[in-house]
């Protein structure tokens, strides 16, 4: 890491196919790049954050195309790795009725990332680290990156956000919340869906016990998304704060709008703000993006946000 880097994001670059219409009309596929956590990674980096992001890239003819897709959008990739996986890939399709995705995911690139991949100098020079259960699925040596990564944190003082972001596609509740017990005091920071993570995990839909079960166990911030309420909870320093969704009425397409929101927050939080302020401004970024297709194409930038807040 040649630039100064303030936040580093473990995780994994798919392949998107994206479709105009149903996939079995469809004549045509559209390349992009995304997943989870690329997708915060490119919301920090649209604001202004310094950012880098850790991966493993494939050799499989996408390579170049994840590389210099990261690189146009400002974000650090001295921390990739290539070998001779294949990268992962997601088809989306969208209609007026509803949305498709199909993922391919077995023995992909950055199932290959390993504790090797990080040490402690590296912890050393960011302020802040990310990553999220779908990360730790991938394969048990990805899980102990992602646990050691947040252990050398905590020991250098280096601030940690985590999402379990649990979904049913390919990840099995149980082991997610066995991901996240294993790095619980290591995390600083929690991102939480009310109804996919505190609900199916641990079987909890009240917002205070939420938020206070995460404190009990040392977690400092602590942000729930509620559909049912419209807005974001923030747990912080004894006091829980509202913050509805932003503009919901243009919303067209909430693709990674979660992804996207935990980006906004992470870059207001190391810029300085308040945690229920940077919820405020990250509700913007989401709110923003879901306003247009496409999960990375529709982030938008510093400039966008700024006037509308």
């Amino acid at each position: 890491m040649e630039q100064k880097i303030d936040i580093a994001i473990i995780g994994e670059c798919l392949i998107e196919l994206s479709a105009n219409g149903s996939l079995a009309d469809t004549s045509t596929l559209n390349k992009f790049f995304g997943g989870d956590t690329v997708t915060t990674a490119v919301a920090v980096a649209r604001l202004g954050g310094n950012v880098t992001y850790l991966t493993k890239v494939g050799n499989d003819g996408f390579s170049d195309f994840i590389l210099s897709s990261l690189q146009k959008e400002n974000i650090d990739t001295s921390l990739i790795k290539t070998n001779d996986e294949q990268n992962g890939m997601y088809i989306v399709s969208h209609t007026l009725e509803n949305k498709e995705v199909l993922y391919y995911k077995r023995k992909t690139a950055a199932t290959k990332l390993s504790i090797e991949d990080i040490n402690e100098d590296i912890i050393k020079k960011i302020k802040m680290i990310y990553s999220t259960g779908v990360v730790q699925s991938l394969s048990a040596s990805s899980r102990e990156l992602v646990r050691e990564s947040f252990k050398l944190a905590k020991e250098n003082e280096v601030m940690t956000a985590y999402d379990p972001n649990y979904t049913s596609c390919f990840m099995n509740s149980t082991d997610t919340r066995e991901y996240f017990e294993e790095i619980i005091d290591y995390t600083d920071v929690i991102f939480l869906s009310l109804k996919n993570d505190a609900a199916k995990l641990y079987e909890v839909e009240s917002i205070d016990k939420v938020i206070h079960y995460f404190w009990d166990r040392g977690v400092k911030i602590v942000v729930v998304k509620s559909h049912i309420d419209n807005g974001y909870y923030t747990g912080y320093n004894g006091d829980i704060c509202f913050t509805e969704f932003y503009n919901t009425q243009k919303a067209i397409d909430t693709t990674a709008s979660g992804d996207v929101f935990n980006g906004g927050f992470l870059y207001a939080l190391n810029n300085g703000y308040a945690p229920a302020e940077a919820t405020k401004f990250a509700s913007v970024v989401s709110g923003l993006q879901t306003q247009n297709y496409g999960a990375i194409q529709a982030i938008p930038y510093k400039e966008t946000v700024l006037e509308k807040i």
